[in-house]
């Protein structure tokens, strides 16, 4: 796959065709905070702004992070009067701005050389006690009959990202492949990574 597929030229291309997304956020994101007190909190790759309006509208203190200008001038439009910061950053390269109690990233599908360095990226970016959060599709989509770019190396599981963080700086949380029906009722897998930093 070309690396312009991870370009923001690529995303604001894709984000000018009209709406991407559902604008509702994703159920496992809901599932994964729902013990969590707000606090807060960054969505990299945030696309639209479902997951960062959801947020905020539980008080979480959020800042939405995508490297496409058009997805966040869509979020921005999309939130109202809700508080949210809303950053053009591309993570291949540049860390989050600060550091924050909740750290999620969904569906960001990044080949092995520039993987391992974003989520080192997002780990970095989580304050003492804070969460991180990884969703993914699982591997196994690419047999599943829904759309998937056709290339394996995008994807990973949730044993990759445990093994990525230091075993004496977190506590994993939930590490698993977890089933998820799609809007027409195809079962698909996510990789579903939750882990404490101590």
């Amino acid at each position: 796959m070309s690396e312009d597929f991870f370009s923001a030229g690529y995303w604001d291309d894709r984000y000018s065709d009209g709406r991407q997304w559902s604008g509702k956020p994703n159920p496992t994101l809901v599932a994964e905070v729902a013990d969590l007190g707000p606090g807060s909190a960054v969505d990299v790759g945030c696309g639209e702004g479902g997951d960062a309006i959801w947020l905020a509208e539980q008080g979480w203190q959020v800042t939405g992070l995508d490297v496409s200008a058009v997805a966040l001038r869509r979020a921005a439009e999309h939130s109202g009067d809700l508080k949210i910061e809303w950053v053009q950053a591309d993570l291949r390269t540049e860390d989050p701005p600060g550091t924050f109690d909740l750290v999620t990233s969904h569906y960001m599908q990044l080949p092995v050389e520039l993987r391992i360095p974003f989520h080192h990226r997002l780990a970095a970016a989580v304050s003492p006690g804070g969460t991180l959060l990884i969703v993914a599709h699982d591997v196994s989509d690419l047999d599943s009959g829904v759309r998937r770019p056709p290339m394996p190396g995008l994807f990973f599981s949730a044993e990759d990202v445990v093994a990525a963080l230091p075993r004496d700086e977190w506590d994993t949380v939930v590490a698993e492949r977890r089933p998820r029906l799609t809007p027409d009722g195809t079962t698909v897998h996510d990789v579903v990574v939750r882990a404490r930093r101590r």
